[in-house]
């Protein structure tokens, strides 16, 4: 009888299997369950792709150069779905889903049926623990999918841990999953990370201690001044200029930024300073501690959100000297937590990925200036003539209830109770629409089908609409166009700014290379599911990366 040990040479001269050097094929054959001690998932929030290579040549060798250097990048990695938005982000990255399916529409939405507005992570049952307010009134029921996070715990009958952290609640939650063993955000009023009843009755012990220590005071308790001389940030326009926001009792948006009075007025202005980053970091390692992550006899998995990235970001602008000083101290945070995974876990005992919820579009003042078309689509303002229009065609007040999340939003219960034209109404709608300054198309979602929508914008609208929770018209601005404001930047939209995002694997099994084959946000899930041998999870559209997993 030949055995396969014996005939594996044969195969391997004839072509049909590749013997990788030092790893017999047969090692793996039989070991399907092998698997990393931690997986570690950093999302660097409104972190564009060229993020990794604009400041590239500032970034030190052991953060994203390490990451680059050592990991396997997904270059062209796109989301699908519309809008751009963080909590949606996370949930794709995690579910492998697309908000039609896994529910998460917005950072907020409306209930289509009563008119009623969500928060995404809002629980009308749990309550805060570690707080006084109504901060930890949080929970992930709204997320309709299970998460990669979840099907871990189901496959290892809840033996391995999971644990989510970020200064946002959302983006602890929502990645962490139904089944976490703990999820854990920032209360600004008190400083403290704290959690909810969804999850425990009270702080494990270890988080009492971290918050014990007052890091957030003693991280505010000096100014923001640039890391290096201010002349060598040479991808950055200058300090002051007009588009960039300012924190509150500042003249101008200019360095050195004195937090220590700011914090003391507005405790939530840590989240606008790479401060929050490195809180972030030093709490994700004592959560490794606290929980003993990556030491036990299943795999565990750590999510973790660096969300000043995206408030930075929010306040100044992609073009900003704060954006560049950020992602260049955020590099150094992140050489600080590999060397301490190395340490604690292992070099090649975990898994890290990097990548992003949405990107952001450039400030409007900036691209103005650059004679690039750019300008506000003030969706209040368009959202009031729209619902007069309604008003004086169908003879109801009231019709429109918002534009929020690019989606027209109407009072269903006044359009049944009037037994009104519901596609009149949105075809009213859409050619109102699309006569105005700065919106390129308006469509009936429910009729996409005939929608005159190229592609791939018909597609990542369908992948984002929900009937309970969202609005039967979506709006798609001009290129460089956006709802928000005409200070700093936001995101949401469909263009390559806001949709193209970093992607990088690390460690466990991960060789070095780069693709620039397009792979989407919701092949992550399916990839990390096909390496840990794993189901993917219950509402995954995605699928594996084929050069991450060979």
């Amino acid at each position: 009888m030949i055995s396969l040990r014996n005939l594996l040479p044969v195969l391997a001269l004839a072509g049909t299997v590749t013997l990788a050097p030092e790893q017999p094929v047969y090692a793996q054959a039989i070991q399907p369950n092998e698997r990393p001690k931690l997986i570690v998932g950093i999302v660097a929030d409104q972190m564009r792709w060229d993020y990794l290579y604009r400041y590239y040549n500032r970034y030190e060798s052991d953060g994203f150069k390490r990451l680059l250097g050592e990991g396997f990048s997904c270059e062209n990695t796109l989301i699908s779905h519309l809008p751009s938005f963080t909590a949606v982000g996370h949930s794709t990255v995690y579910t492998g889903s697309v908000p039609a399916i896994h529910g998460i529409t917005g950072n907020d939405w409306i209930d289509q049926q009563t008119g009623r507005k969500w928060y995404c992570t809002e629980d009308t049952v749990a309550q805060s623990v570690g707080a006084v307010t109504r901060a930890g009134q949080m929970s992930p029921r709204n997320l309709l999918a299970s998460t990669i996070t979840d099907e871990l715990r189901l496959a290892t009958n809840f033996r391995s841990k999971v644990v989510g952290v970020s200064l946002k609640d959302r983006a602890s939650i929502l990645p962490a999953g139904h089944t976490p063993n703990g999820a854990f955000w920032l209360d600004d009023a008190s400083g403290n990370f704290i959690t909810s009843t969804y999850y425990m009755k009270e702080l494990p012990e270890w988080v009492q201690r971290y918050n014990a220590k007052k890091t957030p005071a003693q991280l505010m308790s000096r100014p923001w001044t640039p890391l290096y001389a201010e002349n060598t940030y040479l991808q950055s326009t200058a300090d002051n200029v007009g588009w960039e926001g300012t924190f509150s009792g500042e003249k101008a948006p200019v360095f050195p930024h004195n937090m220590q009075e700011t914090y003391k007025k507005d405790p939530g202005s840590l989240r606008s300073t790479p401060s929050g980053n490195t809180l972030t970091l030093d709490f994700a390692m004592a959560a490794i501690e606290g929980y003993n992550l990556g030491n036990g006899p299943e795999t565990d998995f750590l999510t973790i959100n660096c969300a000043s990235t995206d408030y930075v970001g929010h306040k100044y602008g992609p073009n900003s000297i704060e954006v560049e000083d950020t992602y260049l101290r955020l590099d150094k945070d992140l050489a600080g937590f590999f060397s301490y995974l190395d340490k604690r876990v292992g070099k090649g005992n975990y898994l890290v990925f990097l990548t992003a919820d949405h990107g952001a579009a450039h400030s409007i003042g900036f691209m103005n200036e650059h004679n690039i078309p750019a300008g506000l689509v003030k969706d209040k303002q368009l959202m009031a003539t729209l619902d007069g229009l309604l008003e004086a065609r169908f003879g109801v007040k009231g019709l429109v209830r918002s534009g929020q999340n690019y989606h027209v939003n109407y009072d269903m219960a006044k359009i049944n109770s009037n037994k009104l034209d519901y596609d009149a109404i949105k075809k009213v709608t859409v050619q109102f629409l699309q006569q105005q300054p700065g919106i390129q198309f308006a469509a009936d979602i429910d009729n996409i089908g005939n929608s005159p929508l190229p592609e791939p914008i018909k597609s990542m609208v369908s992948n984002g609409y929900n009937p309970k929770r969202t609005g039967g018209v979506m709006i798609i601005p001009e290129p460089g166009w956006f709802q928000g404001s005409d200070k700093g930047t936001t995101h949401g939209n469909w263009n390559l700014y806001d949709i193209h995002i970093p992607l990088v694997f690390m460690g466990w099994h991960i060789r070095h290379g780069a693709s620039n084959e397009t792979v989407h946000m919701t092949d992550i899930a399916a990839t990390l599911a096909a390496m840990l041998h794993i189901q993917m999870p219950n509402g995954c559209v995605g699928k594996p990366i084929k050069e991450v997993i060979n």
